[in-house]
């Protein structure tokens, strides 16, 4: 038993503490807060909502491990979701079939692979900030699909997208089974395969990746070639469940995404980050909004407890990293 409760922390790792500890903090005040908070309804809720903003957040993860910065992952989202609606309206529209759907997913994913392409060449060759570089790429993507949409909404798509959006498997949503093998899919990347560990060594020192033979371009273009995949999966889920598609749609997931990221202990210099305690950092966010909702307060409200949780984040990181060095001199 022993064994296998050492194998199960080695695999999450000593950073699930801090949205562990968030977790049980958020169960208890919302649960006195709201008599409806540790209700079915509420935990369902919350499952239909937490896709799109986990897979923004699993496209965030990757650059941030780096050092860098995907500013661009909600709009690079809504021009792949444009791209599945173009296609299927160019092939039947309402009347489309399934195979339409399917190649207007992987034209959608190419999409956002290529902006993520775009983006890691520049990044890696000019050595530009991937601040400046992904903002660039912002602003591109939106004018692009504000022109392409005349800032209006695209919808009309066939019936049988509705169970992508809504539907369960088993009493489990369908779109959080594929955040769930993202998810998975992010672990074993970063952990099993060249590519993670290359990821770790550029976000801890990219001089030194690169003298110890790691091909630190090759790596940056794939982390946001991958990044901006994950971003059109996204995409994909938000048009099965708004039934739309809108340039702007999940604009306010850019500063959770970087939140949950902080919040599950991943260092915003880079190099150090898992993914699993990323994922319940997810959850503790998505119920914090929840429970506010439960309790009358205004989704406004929400957005500025988040920005605020962002700031303490930051401040118990200062406060512990300056308490290890006091530990240290003082031993």
């Amino acid at each position: 038993m022993r064994s296998f409760l050492n194998r199960v922390s080695h695999w999450v790792g000593p950073d699930i503490a801090g949205p562990g500890a968030a977790f049980i903090a958020v169960m208890i005040v919302f649960s006195i807060g709201s008599p409806q908070f540790l209700t079915g309804a509420t935990f369902g809720s919350v499952a239909f909502q937490l896709p799109e903003l986990g897979l923004l957040t699993l496209a965030m993860l990757l650059p941030i491990l780096t050092g860098g910065l995907n500013l661009a992952i909600t709009f690079t989202a809504n021009i792949a979701g444009l791209t599945v609606a173009w296609y299927l309206q160019k092939n039947g529209g309402v009347d489309a079939g399934p195979g339409a759907f399917l190649i207007g997913s992987l034209l959608a994913i190419g999409v956002g692979a290529l902006s993520g392409l775009l983006m890691g060449l520049v990044i890696a060759y000019t050595k530009a900030h991937p601040i400046l570089v992904s903002l660039s790429m912002m602003i591109f993507l939106r004018g692009l699909g504000e022109f392409l949409t005349r800032g209006g909404d695209v919808s009309g798509f066939p019936a049988f997208l509705q169970p992508i959006g809504h539907g369960s498997i088993l009493g489990v949503p369908i779109p959080l089974l594929i955040l769930i093998a993202c998810v998975l899919l992010w672990h074993v990347l970063l952990t099993r395969t060249k590519l993670g560990f290359g990821t770790y060594m550029i976000g801890s020192n990219i001089e030194a990746a690169r003298y110890s033979g790691i091909n630190t371009r090759k790596v940056l273009v794939l982390v946001y070639m991958l990044s901006g995949a994950m971003c059109a999966i996204a995409g994909i889920i938000m048009l099965a469940r708004f039934n739309s598609v809108r340039v702007g749609h999940g604009e306010s997931y850019l500063l959770i995404t970087v939140l949950a990221c902080f919040l599950g202990g991943v260092n915003p210099f880079g190099g150090f980050g898992r993914v699993i305690p990323v994922f319940l950092a997810l959850v503790v966010l998505q119920l914090l909004s929840s429970g506010l909702n439960l309790m009358g307060a205004n989704q406004h409200l929400a957005t500025a407890v988040w920005g605020i949780l962002l700031i303490a984040v930051m401040l118990l990181r200062w406060a512990s990293s300056h308490f290890k060095i006091f530990k240290r001199k003082k031993g």
